[in-house]
């Protein structure tokens, strides 16, 4: 089974997991939220390379479980890059790992990102640590893709509608195959 695949069977098999967002406790499910995530990057006219991160951000939460089962939160962010690895790279995968950092940064430098966090992020903040010190925020600052993590984060935290209207899958899937051709393609020497 070739990536994508593997992919659309991830979204196919839990997809469907609802898991609670915003402060009215929005029912919304992974599906939907990847899906809202990846247009609300497209519409911020990002490359196709942070598109496919925005999508693929909380693959790792389907990864483990039955069809019916909850969400996992612990290490998601990590648990799907082994996997994506095998044809993305860097620009995909490192705003996935670092997505849930930016959180933590976002909410020790704007304190009205901070106050405006729904209850159940708040928990998941302080059970990642809570709030970043200085020193943590320039060393994730340093890290090259920690701007595109941090937009990444913006997205993530407003995709969270349920029900919105969004392109299928199957779309973004292409964007995926897309990417994976780009990267096979060889590269051609210029020459002067």
């Amino acid at each position: 089974m070739d990536l994508i695949s593997k992919i659309e069977a991830l979204f196919q098999r839990r997809g469907g997991c609802c898991y609670l967002h915003g402060a009215q406790g929005e029912r919304v499910t992974a599906l939907q939220h990847a899906l809202q995530c990846a247009q609300l990057a497209e519409w911020a006219h990002a490359d196709q390379a942070l598109v496919a991160a925005a999508l693929l951000h909380d693959l790792g939460q389907l990864m483990d479980g039955a069809p019916g089962e909850a969400l996992r939160e612990d290490q998601h962010e990590l648990r799907a890059l082994p996997l994506l690895a095998g044809g993305f790279g860097a620009e995909v995968l490192e705003p996935i790992r670092l997505h849930v950092q930016a959180r933590r940064y976002l909410a020790s430098t704007d304190e009205r990102y901070a106050q405006a966090l729904p209850p159940a992020a708040q928990r998941s903040l302080a059970s990642r640590g809570g709030r970043m010190m200085a020193e943590e925020r320039l060393l994730f600052m340093a890290c090259p893709h920690a701007s595109a993590a941090l937009q990444l984060r913006r997205w993530d935290d407003l995709a969270v509608h349920p029900g919105k209207r969004t392109p299928p899958l199957g779309y973004y899937l292409g964007l995926l195959d897309d990417l994976l051709r780009q990267a096979r393609r060889p590269a051609r020497l210029a020459i002067a």
